[in-house]
């Protein structure tokens, strides 16, 4: 079992809503120092903000990259991550070419992924910061077991930090099913991140159980208050 602080740090919570303002990445980030969450996740034209926000407290600002579909070109990707590290991101939650990986195009999925990796500890290392943890979605709605194993597979060996079950923008978000395979495939060395449709306290202990090790969700507040 977890102390009521230990569960709220297992938790980002995530401002991803395409109409939120200034004022709500704010109160996101006021919401998160109060109960202490892992993380804030918010667009990347926000991150300056979340990052003045949060600083001082013990609350990472992160962002996404490739969100939400993965199918940005692999240079704008390495952009995309490059620039979040100077902005001051701490964790980057990265969408992986999922429709390549559907395609059959494995060695396009392991060469962008390696050079995310790569690229990032490099940047992280020049800009004098602390190691930047990397999440990658692979989104698990959209493909078949064996794919989410090959995905896994890649992003395991390519040495990054979480593998993420969605984005939250599909159809179906996370499931135990897809926690228990991911796991199974990574191993212990691996975070699991389960995101996408988890909004009550209930849910996030199904995902802790089956092997996450870290929720992502817009209710992080809610879940809190509900964990006894």
């Amino acid at each position: 079992m977890y102390s009521k602080e230990q569960f709220a740090k297992l938790m980002d919570s995530t401002l991803l809503r395409p109409s939120a303002t200034r004022e709500d990445i704010i109160r996101c980030c006021e919401e998160a120092i109060q109960y202490h969450f892992a993380t804030v996740v918010v667009f990347p034209f926000w991150l300056p903000v979340a990052k003045r926000a949060l600083e001082g407290s013990d609350v990472k600002p992160a962002t996404v990259v490739g969100f939400p579909f993965g199918a940005s070109g692999r240079s704008v990707k390495l952009y995309e991550a490059r620039t979040a590290v100077t902005n001051g991101a701490k964790e980057l939650d990265i969408v992986i070419n999922y429709a390549a990986l559907k395609s059959g195009e494995r060695q396009i999925v392991e060469t962008e992924v390696k050079e995310l990796v790569d690229t990032v500890r490099v940047t992280g290392m020049t800009q004098d910061a602390k190691r930047t943890v990397l999440k990658f979605i692979i989104e698990c709605y959209y493909l078949t077991d064996d794919e989410k194993r090959i995905a896994c597979e890649i992003i395991r060996d390519a040495g990054a930090d979480f593998i993420k079950t969605s984005t939250g923008t599909a159809p179906g978000g996370a499931i135990v099913e897809d926690i228990r395979l991911i796991r199974n495939v990574v191993g212990p060395d691996v975070g699991v991140k389960a995101a996408g449709g988890i909004r009550t306290t209930e849910q996030a202990m199904a995902m802790l159980d089956a092997g996450a090790s870290r929720i992502g969700t817009s209710s992080a507040a809610a879940i809190v208050e509900g964990y006894v």
